[in-house]
């Protein structure tokens, strides 16, 4: 990504800067190769305002004035989670999504990229899924609620655009993982909460326990390639309409393979079980990266192994202050 200077400062205004797709940003940028002199990057964590606040929302984007919105935060959790708080996904994402946009666009911010999640999919559906097929149905029940409220910045950004010509946009990241990821076995993710679940396994001399069938299939992309991703979607993506931002569809593992790497990176050897008693969730989502192939058919993504080492790696040494 080279350097380009236009004489004009893009002050970037990051909201979930201190999340793990954030942090997967802020180490692109510490490669000077990343870089360029006509940018400033503002990262935001929630101490810095509570985006459900209207009032709050409007007070950061008058003190920074941005010009770019890079749109990460949202009140995110595990399979669990969901399935106990929909009602809550639902209303906080909703207030903390209008509320980003709305600033945006009273402060006449040129560009703002959205995350969205593969989970906002429908759950009956073909496959692979591609961009075109986000509205084709109602998403899995499990996690209806912040998947509706996800879905709805798509709405909201062609809105913007049909009816003021704004250039609100959004990107669809497949299942994320890397350093500084939720590492709650209960809240988080599956892939960051096997790594917490086999670091104690290690400890206590006991076998890894992948919760489900560990049958299911998921596309991984490491944090630090979607930091590269997320630059160029906020420099040169052109579309309003979303795209997909994954790992080939050959690169698809299951659960209990996920789980195989992580005690191979952990040098775990007690062994895996599964207990099916506990839910799967959806079984499959695989996407079509067709359209970022399209914009950037060299990309090169960092294999799974060796990201999931680099994380296994960073949780053990951080374990005392990693999110658990």
């Amino acid at each position: 990504m080279p350097n380009s200077g236009t004489g004009i400062v893009k002050r970037i205004l990051v909201t979930g800067g201190s999340g793990l797709v954030g942090q997967g940003v802020r180490r692109v940028l510490e490669d000077p190769a990343n870089t360029r002199p006509d940018e400033v990057w503002i990262f935001l964590s929630s101490k810095d305002a509570d985006l459900r606040d209207a009032k709050a929302v409007e007070a950061i984007f008058e003190k920074h004035k941005p010009t770019h919105v890079l749109h990460l935060a949202a009140f995110v959790g595990g399979l669990f989670r969901n399935m106990q708080r929909n009602l809550d996904f639902l209303r906080f994402n909703l207030a903390m999504n209008d509320n980003v946009l709305n600033s945006a666009f009273q402060h006449n911010v040129t560009k703002v990229v959205s995350c969205l999640s593969t989970c906002i999919f429908p759950d009956k559906t073909e496959y692979p899924i591609d961009e075109s097929m986000v509205h084709n149905g109602p998403p899995h029940q499990s996690n209806y609620g912040y998947s509706y409220a996800k879905r709805l910045i798509d709405i909201q950004n062609r809105a913007y655009n049909e009816q003021h010509g704004r250039f609100f946009t959004s990107v669809i990241p497949t299942n994320v993982f890397g350093p500084h990821d939720n590492f709650n076995i209960e809240d988080g993710h599956v892939l960051p909460g096997l790594i917490h679940k086999s670091y104690l396994a290690k400890e206590a001399g006991t076998p890894l326990t992948v919760w489900g069938t560990g049958k299911p299939l998921r596309q991984f992309i490491y944090s630090l390639d979607l930091g590269k991703l997320l630059l160029w979607a906020v420099r040169d993506y052109p579309e309003v309409e979303p795209i997909i931002l994954s790992v080939d569809e050959s690169q698809e593992v299951s659960i209990a393979h996920v789980a195989e790497m992580i005690c191979k990176a952990m040098n775990l050897r007690n062994g895996i079980e599964t207990d099916p008693t506990k839910s799967d969730g959806q079984f499959k989502k695989t996407a079509n990266n067709a359209k970022l192939r399209k914009y950037l058919p060299s990309f090169e993504f960092t294999p799974m192994e060796q990201a999931v080492k680099e994380t296994v790696d960073w949780f053990v040494a951080n374990f005392a202050v990693a999110r658990k």
